[in-house]
């Protein structure tokens, strides 16, 4: 396993206090990062209906998913062998049997069908048929909107979980430095993006790469000014900018990483943008540190940048680490205007303060753990506009030059 039993242990009961707040007796856990969070869980397996299940009053939590998966349960969870149970193939994808139907009738016979039960409404995957037939099957229970209530209980990070971290920054920086190596005129942007995903699967000499929950994003030329866009099989052009967003992954652990780069000569306005933007890091970074909301720190970057007249609608970065795609983001606390929440020791963010404007943009983040005193970067890259050289030079070996 990948964390100690009594960590997991520690985790459930962190769970069960939650629960007993917001008056859960039963907590049906259907994200991936969760299940992974509480019993270790970790297969490609999320495609079909599976499930975790958190009762208040037992030692430990029960397993469901598919028949051919329980092995795998049984190989990486904690708990004993009689807690995973496994539903027939003919539940999976088909229009007269539905898993949640197994699920229910399990909890109807163990004598948690009256029970309050909470369930993830808003995460990937829980469906609404999901909910409708759980509804339909357990009349007796009273159902409690849990969506984000094991998400919260990770925000704050154990050693072991900063540690894992810490590998996936090393892979997220070793990637980052082979994409830019990539990137030239006549290069494609297809192998750019086929050479980060080798550095984020090869990993390091000492530990290897997971698969990140997002792909590496490649907006290219007028294409900056949005963000999310993946490659291409078109070439890359001189005079054009680059943005390579990525994460390195370490046993589902992430750390995000972006930068922009130039093939040739930087235009002076998007030089000075990069200029703002890392003023602006730094002014953030130098603002965190234990007591203070994260409403502060959007307030720092405002502080920074409306005097270039940098306007940013979306928010500035969120509450990142353990998770399953389509996210690597933990759908808790934000860095915007508004958002309360207190930062404290060991929480881990990803703040990535992106420009988008009308044919150009730039994106610089880092990933930054809340230390006792301050904050501690998890990457070391140039925070700056990187600049490419045009041609291929004779050894094949273009990369950063400035």
């Amino acid at each position: 396993m990948d964390f100690d039993i009594v960590e997991y242990q520690s985790r459930l009961e962190k769970t069960k206090s939650s629960m007993e707040k917001r008056g859960i007796e039963v907590l049906l856990i259907t994200d991936p990062a969760n299940m992974n969070y509480l019993s270790g869980y970790d297969a490609w397996s999320f495609y079909v209906h599976q499930m975790l299940i958190v009762i208040i009053d037992e030692p430990q939590p029960i397993w469901i998913g598919r028949f051919m998966d329980a092995a795998g349960a049984k190989a990486k969870t904690w708990m004993y062998d009689e807690n995973i149970m496994s539903y027939p193939d003919y539940y999976v994808q088909s229009e007269n049997y539905h898993p949640m139907e197994f699920i229910a009738e399990i909890l109807e016979q163990i004598g948690h069908g009256n029970r309050a039960v909470g369930v993830e409404k808003e995460q990937y995957y829980f469906t609404a048929k999901s909910y409708e037939v759980l509804n339909e099957k357990l009349p007796n229970a009273t159902f409690k909107d849990a969506s984000q209530l094991v998400n919260w209980v990770r925000i704050i990070k154990s050693p072991q979980e900063i540690e894992y971290i810490r590998r996936a920054a090393k892979i997220a920086e070793r990637s980052m430095y082979a994409g830019l190596k990539s990137i030239h005129t006549g290069a494609r942007e297809c192998d750019a993006a086929a050479s980060i995903f080798f550095e984020l699967v090869r990993g390091t000499e000492e530990y290897g790469g997971d698969y990140p929950s997002i792909v590496p994003m490649l907006p290219t030329g007028e294409n900056t000014s949005t963000p999310h866009l993946t490659w291409s099989d078109q070439y890359f052009k001189e005079d054009n900018s680059v943005i390579v967003e990525l994460a390195g992954c370490y046993k589902r652990y992430h750390c995000p990483l972006a930068r922009t780069a130039h093939i040739g000569q930087a235009p002076e306005k998007l030089d000075r943008l990069a200029e703002i933007v890392a003023e602006g890091i730094d002014e953030v970074m130098s603002t965190v540190k234990p007591g203070i909301v994260l409403e502060e720190l959007e307030e720092a970057w405002r502080r920074a940048t409306r005097r270039y007249g940098i306007d940013k609608e979306s928010r500035l970065g969120y509450s990142m680490g353990l998770n399953y795609p389509p996210d690597w983001g933990e759908h808790t606390a934000s860095i915007r205007k508004g958002d309360q929440t207190v930062l404290q020791p060991n929480m881990t963010f990803h703040f990535i303060p992106g420009i988008w404007l009308d044919y150009y943009g730039l994106e610089m983040s880092e990933s930054f753990l809340v230390t006792e005193t301050g904050v501690e970067m998890f990457t070391d890259v140039p925070r700056e506009l990187l600049i490419q050289s045009p041609f291929q030079l004779p050894d094949g070996s273009d990369g950063i030059i400035s």
